[in-house]
């Protein structure tokens, strides 16, 4: 894992839909967890896309690996479980907000001692690193208990932005790609395959930003892309390009394959999302919106 500060160690694609973990779709599949930004959102009306924030699961070449730990971290947890046998896997935080963070005091299998998580995190914007935001949200009285009581584990890494984390022949890409948000982007590349998660576009982007958003996803197997709002006022719904068109510009400059835009507003209800994938997909004929239990095979 080079390029990586360790902290204090402590004890071609194809579509599928399931809410198990898949162990035999692929050698590289990635599976949606959790597809909101900002808040969790349990409403009749968002079933079909799902309610719970951001998480994305990856397994490629026998490794698990984790992007965000929204409220989807604690069903692909429970998922986690039902393998019985002990579990390693690979945790990568886009940023320490909230939405990305609140799941894991309930991801279950960190209470288990056999387990193993490895878990990267770049410095927030108070300076703060990501043990230390995982920390300060289990403590009370926001949480009852504190991250002590996990049992399973759990190695934290700082990341650098810019440094490559290598695990044996599976290389993740970083990037800061919000300096505001100090939010980074990450990229998986296995063999000839690959994919990006950038989940904090904006719609008038730094020049810089831009610059290290299109070298981390040019020509990517899949792109997971957030669609663009301003919190946190309401949704207004006006004009849907304010959702994709930002991810869509981005997918066509850097001539990916597959564009899954996700991170949906909370006010976005499903049958609002159906209307902005069908503008996403007469424009982008290869995009699509995440939905919970979405699984996409790569290569295959």
């Amino acid at each position: 894992m080079s390029n990586l500060a360790p902290s204090d160690f402590q004890s071609s694609v194809t579509e599928t839909a399931t809410t198990t973990a898949s162990s035999s779709v692929g050698e590289f599949v990635v599976q949606f967890w959790g597809v909101r930004g900002l808040i969790a959102t349990p409403a009749s009306n968002a079933d079909r896309y799902g309610g719970n924030t951001a998480c994305v699961g990856i397994q490629v070449a026998g490794k698990h690996l984790i992007f965000d730990g929204g409220t989807g971290l604690r069903i692909l947890g429970k998922s986690l479980r039902q393998l019985q046998q002990p579990i390693e896997a690979h945790l990568f935080f886009t940023n320490s907000q909230s939405n990305r963070i609140q799941g894991f005091p309930f991801f279950a299998p960190a209470f288990v001692p056999e387990n193993r998580f490895h878990i990267y995190g770049s410095a927030a914007s108070n300076s703060a690193s990501i043990k230390q935001c995982l920390c300060d949200q289990m403590l009370q009285p926001h949480f009852p208990y504190p991250l002590q009581v996990m049992q399973s584990e759990l190695h934290f890494y700082n990341v650098i932005p810019g440094n490559n984390v290598q695990l044996d022949d599976v290389t993740v890409t970083t990037a800061l790609i919000n300096q505001t948000q100090r939010s980074v982007g990450y990229r998986v590349s296995w063999q000839d395959k690959s994919v990006a998660y950038v989940t904090d576009l904006t719609k008038n982007a730094d020049p810089v930003d831009q610059e290290q958003i299109l070298q981390l996803v040019k020509g990517v197997d899949l792109l997971i892309a957030n669609a663009t709002y301003v919190p946190p006022t309401a949704n207004s719904h006006e004009s849907t390009d304010l959702h994709w068109q930002a991810a869509v510009e981005l997918a066509q400059g850097a001539a990916v394959k597959k564009l899954v835009i996700s991170h949906h507003h909370p006010d976005d209800e499903d049958d609002f999302l159906d209307e902005v994938q069908t503008d996403v997909k007469a424009t982008f004929a290869q995009g699509l919106l995440a939905c919970e239990g979405l699984v996409l095979s790569i290569g295959d």
